[in-house]
């Protein structure tokens, strides 16, 4: 139900900022009221045209962090309600906010940046609907009696960081009976209400706190506090010192040559500052409006000793229920996961960012289609991702031509690579509008989702045919391709094995195939027929142009190879074997090391699973000479890293522009573990019925997985003892298996715990 708003947004105008072209002051604002008698409810709806956090009567209404959070503002912008009853006072009560730029008027995107995106001007909305005990109602809305005041945030900015001054405080600014006298009448800024929805994703809060595991000076003689992981969130102090003293706190993911190595952030100044309003008894202090991504803190002006007690490093993330797990007997590969799940939870920050450091952070579609399936199942991301999905559609909309953007929200940047012109079509990224969605209804059994996206999936797909014209190949000139495979070179991160034709093409088919099968699915059988005809023809485009016979490939990649098998693009059996039987030549030539970028990475696991080769999918996985996953582990990872060799051999930092430490995309492995190393797997949408289907090998004698499905936790495990496989099996209620044992027969089973003993030998790297 549509909620009628009477309130106005209150701004904190005129306010500019207090460094010409930098990040901007935050604001205080307030208002007062009067509850007639006793409440008996009392519901806050508020959003704000930056970041907000509201106080009534002196306490926090909610836990909320950077709220509203980041959607396509233009289209959809969220507000959040929040039950307060407990903080109404009979009587008089004042309600009041800090206010800052956020994603709203802040900087964002690459080069420096772009401000005032959305808006030049900051502001608040909130009603507080009271009901009192004979069932009479108040409601009480920001409005003209409000006023605003300069606060301690003296600049905030999400690249920027926090500096706060805490002898600007306000204190008892939310109370009644303050004195505001001294502060200024606010302005009113127009605002179109029917932007306006409840919030329908998972709200970003505060998840954890992390202590330092090492203090250290560096060799420039400066404070470096290792957190021992790569994190996503900011500082929390507790300090004692003289008023004026300013403490300052810079981030970074990674050391070089023993000091901060902030050169990945490019721009993003990372650096948080505190001046202490000289408290005796001590002061306590977390920025409100800013978050890092870092593993290590530098400390510059702390009185006297620093004791790591006094530091604690806050994670920040989309609030989202952990539904998976996996483990296994290589402490490597649990270290691998570790890092995938890690590198989720700091890119899961209210939109499904690239990186949560630099002057990027943005929700690039290509990442999060390779990512969909191992998020969906570390963690319920099913409203997260729909929420996301509905800003996608709402930007794609504004294209003529029905093309998605490359991220969404989307905004204006300038980008460090050269793009087309306007919003260019690219493979793989925007595909994200028809995959997204088919792996929310394979993982959820969710149909809506289809429903709701299935105009989104169309015009895409439409646009494509479109743009390969009656030869259905596609993606000549500039396209993102196998982003960053191995062999690109710092400066050039587009320079693929793979050409972006045969990736383009190949995707046209895949993509065109889902949608056919989403058609099915929605009973739309004209369009089912159609777009199945479609993607045979551009498979038979696909084959013309690329396959020269026999399974063969005109381009021999490791990409190449598993585009096409895992997009069933090869005719028959026999062809499907030969490429297999090639592509696992191509792996074992490059000594077992990884030879794809964002696009061939989730699939070649699979495709040398599917065709025979699971011992070289395992050499591949195990490999610990760059590139592999385990290269990053044994350089001390503990995300997953933009580049193969984001840090290089010799501890150096690789020098191109793309090397962030928290990078999701490489991750996307772990679904391949989840389904083939422990072997669980979804065999029908929603898990309705599960495939166990475990592979040892690479030397594991054992390994599990755990997952909370829509009907309950489903488990498998396995270990091998004494030339016997066992393998252990929970299968939740009202649900089937198909269990598929190495060198077994097939067979089902129902709900319960289940046990298997089969005659296996000693797995072998």
């Amino acid at each position: 139900m549509h909620h009628h708003w009477t309130a106005q947004v209150v701004s904190p105008r005129p306010h500019t900022s207090t460094h010409a072209g930098g990040a901007r002051p935050g604001a205080l604002l307030r208002g007062e009221f009067t509850a007639r008698t006793a409440v008996r409810s009392a519901r806050l709806s508020v959003t704000a045209l930056g970041v907000y956090e509201l106080e009534v009567n002196g306490a926090v209404a909610g836990d909320h962090v950077l709220a509203p959070g980041w959607t396509s503002y233009r289209h959809r912008h969220r507000h959040q309600t929040f039950d307060v009853t407990a903080l109404i006072l009979e009587g008089r009560n004042a309600w009041g906010a800090h206010l800052a730029d956020g994603w709203y008027r802040g900087l964002l995107g690459f080069n420096g940046g772009t401000r005032d995106i959305y808006g030049e001007h900051t502001g608040l909305l909130a009603e507080l609907r009271l009901e009192y005990a004979d069932g009479s109602t108040d409601t009480v809305v920001t409005g003209d009696d409000w006023r605003w005041h300069p606060g301690p945030v003296v600049t905030a900015g999400l690249y920027e960081g926090e500096e706060y001054d805490a002898r600007l405080e306000q204190t008892g600014f939310s109370e009644a009976g303050f004195d505001d006298s001294a502060w200024q009448p606010v302005g009113i800024l127009d605002f179109d209400t029917a932007v306006l929805f409840p919030a329908d994703s998972p709200p970003v809060r505060r998840i954890e706190h992390i202590a330092p595991v090492a203090v250290t000076t560096s060799p420039t003689g400066r404070t470096i506090l290792d957190f021992g992981q790569n994190v996503v969130g900011r500082l929390r102090i507790r300090v004692r010192g003289e008023a004026g003293r300013t403490v300052t706190l810079r981030h970074a993911e990674v050391l070089e040559d023993g000091d901060l190595c902030t050169r990945p952030l490019r721009h993003a100044t990372a650096t948080d500052r505190y001046v202490l309003r000289g408290d005796p008894t001590g002061e306590e202090w977390e920025p409100r409006f800013t978050f890092h991504g870092f593993r290590y803190a530098e400390v510059e002006g702390w009185p006297g000793d620093l004791d790591t007690a006094d530091v604690t490093a806050v994670v920040l993330h989309s609030d989202l229920r952990r539904t998976g797990w996996f483990s296994c007997s290589d402490d490597s590969l649990n270290r691998l996961h570790d890092n995938v799940v890690w590198g989720m939870r700091g890119n899961f920050v209210d939109v499904p960012t690239d990186c949560p450091q630099r002057d990027e952070r943005l929700g690039w579609t290509g990442d999060v289609q390779v990512f969909a399936p191992t998020a969906a199942f570390l963690y319920d991301v099913r409203a997260f991702l729909r929420s996301w999905l509905r800003d996608l559609a709402a930007d794609q909309g504004d294209d003529e031509r029905g093309v998605p953007p490359v991220f969404t929200p989307d905004i204006p940047v300038i980008t460090p690579v050269p793009l087309p012109p306007g919003n260019p079509a690219m493979a793989g990224w925007c595909d994200a509008a028809v995959i997204v969605p088919w792996v929310l209804y394979e993982r959820y059994g969710d149909t809506e989702v289809l429903r709701t996206q299935y105009p989104s999936m169309r015009a895409w797909i439409d646009a494509v045919d479109r743009l390969a014209g009656p030869a259905r190949i596609w993606g000549e000139g500039f396209q993102f391709g196998d982003w960053l495979d191995p062999t690109a070179p710092a400066d050039d991160p587009g320079r693929a094995m793979t050409s972006s034709a045969l990736v383009a093409t190949a995707y046209f088919a895949h993509s065109t195939r889902l949608l056919a099968r989403t058609a099915e699915v929605l009973d739309d059988k004209d369009a089912a027929a159609h777009y199945h005809a479609l993607a045979d023809e551009v498979r038979d485009a696909f084959l013309a142009r690329f396959h020269t016979g026999g399974g063969r490939l005109t381009e021999e990649t490791q990409t190449a190879y598993a585009l096409a098998l895992r997009f069933q693009l090869l005719r028959d059996d026999a062809e499907r074997a030969e490429a297999g039987r090639r592509l696992a030549d191509l792996v074992a030539e490059r000594g077992h090391r990884v030879g794809t970028g964002f696009l061939g990475t989730p699939l070649v696991c699979d495709a040398l699973t599917d065709t025979g080769h699971v011992d070289t999918a395992y050499r591949l996985l195990t490999q610990r000479s760059c590139p592999s996953w385990l290269y990053q582990v044994d350089m001390g990872a503990t995300t997953v890293w933009e580049r193969w060799d984001s840090m290089l051999p010799d501890g150096s930092v690789n020098p191109g522009e793309m090397t962030s430490f928290n990078h999701y995309a490489l991750g996307a492995v772990a679904d391949w573990m989840h389904r083939t190393v422990a072997g669980l797997a979804p065999a029908e949408p929603g898990y309705r019925r599960l495939l166990i289907r475990p592979r040892p090998g690479g030397g594991l004698t054992w390994a599990r997985a755990e997952h909370d499905t829509p009907y309950g936790r489903a488990e498998t495990g396995w270990r091998c003892e004494g030339g016997t496989l066992h393998v252990d099996i929970l299968v939740p209620p009202h649900v089937s298996a198909l269990v598929d044992l190495p060198g077994g027969k097939p067979v089902d089973i129902g709900p319960g715990r289940h046990a298997f003993r089969i005659p296996f030998p000693a797995t072998t790297r």
